[in-house]
């Protein structure tokens, strides 16, 4: 048995969820590869994948193997394309996941610029609102607001985002501008399905207290892009990262809100598993993201005094 032929088959079994897929991507037959994962199996005396005729599941034992595969696997792809550590050319498929307001409004452009300095490197991209698992689903790096999501994870902030509390025009001429956050009570307010509570916005006044106000609304979502676009409609209040509402605040069409009663900025992190040795394409991208998210205000600051002092004159 060669093992680094069984082991690299095992990784590609698990990464495609099928035989056949595996086989593919290897060029070889179903059978190779079939038989090299149970002759692994076999050398281990150990089950690695649990087999239906309908799916294919990792054992317990599996999964800590396939862990240790894909590590050994990443440190041979930098070995043989790289004679020193200065000559490491990032190269190959760089699976990451990010929030679908993030990911569409710069994530994208980033991933544009990044590719326009790094050729070899393609993506493969997932936009969710969900807490992937990437070690388990076979992710590079995620982007996230707020919390990095495991102990597991090494999180390198890129940026700061703020929630900022906005509604349109029209609405405001409708209904008044509260004051204070307890005034919401008596507001259209839009709520989004990620928020720690889903009835309660947090805020914090100038000394530091909070200040939670209880809100409802005829609208919940799970994409913060969507409620925006219904808060410029008229709709009602929405609260969401400055990174989503800065151009519909900077054109106009919202309004900041509450301004004096903001909770301290959130930190926005490339992240990505704990391992000893980063290849080379993890490595870099997250080194750009670094550079070129670190001072990113997303426009909303003047936006925000304009309109504060438009609303007082």
């Amino acid at each position: 048995m060669d093992r680094f032929h069984a082991i690299t088959a095992f990784a590609r079994v698990v990464e495609s969820g099928s035989f056949a897929r595996a086989a593919e991507r290897l060029g070889v037959s179903v059978s190779s590869v079939s038989r090299q994962v149970s002759d692994l199996e076999a050398h281990l005396d150990t089950r690695l994948l649990n087999r239906t005729t309908r799916r294919l599941s990792l054992t317990e034992a599996g999964q800590a193997f396939y862990e240790r595969c894909v590590q050994l696997l990443a440190d041979l792809e930098e070995a043989e394309v790289a004679m020193t550590a200065a000559s490491i050319v990032p190269r190959g498929t760089l699976r990451l996941t990010c929030s679908a307001s993030f990911g569409a409004r710069h994530l994208a452009p980033a991933i544009a610029a990044f590719m326009a300095r790094h050729a070899q490197v393609r993506f493969d991209v997932e936009l969710s609102e969900r807490v992937v698992d990437l070690v388990d689903e076979g992710f590079d790096l995620a982007v996230r607001v707020g919390e990095t999501g495991s102990q597991n994870l090494v999180g390198r902030k890129i940026g700061t985002t703020r929630l900022v509390c906005c509604a349109a025009p029209s609405y405001l001429a409708r209904h008044g501008e509260p004051g204070k956050p307890e005034d919401l009570v008596a507001h259209v307010c839009l709520t989004y399905e990620y928020m720690p509570t889903r009835n309660v916005w947090q805020f914090r006044d100038r000394q530091g207290r909070e200040r939670n106000a209880r809100i409802a609304g005829p609208v919940h979502a799970n994409n913060g892009r969507f409620l925006e676009a219904l808060a410029a409609a008229g709709v009602g209040i929405v609260r969401e990262p400055d990174f989503i509402v800065g151009p519909d605040v900077r054109a106009g069409r919202l309004t900041p809100i509450l301004c004096d009663f903001e909770p301290p900025p959130l930190p926005i992190y490339v992240v990505y598993p704990s391992r000893r040795h980063l290849s080379a394409k993890v490595r870099a991208f997250a080194d750009f993201l670094v550079e070129r998210f670190a001072n990113a205000e997303w426009g909303l600051a003047a936006a925000a005094k304009r309109s504060a002092v438009k609303r007082k004159a």
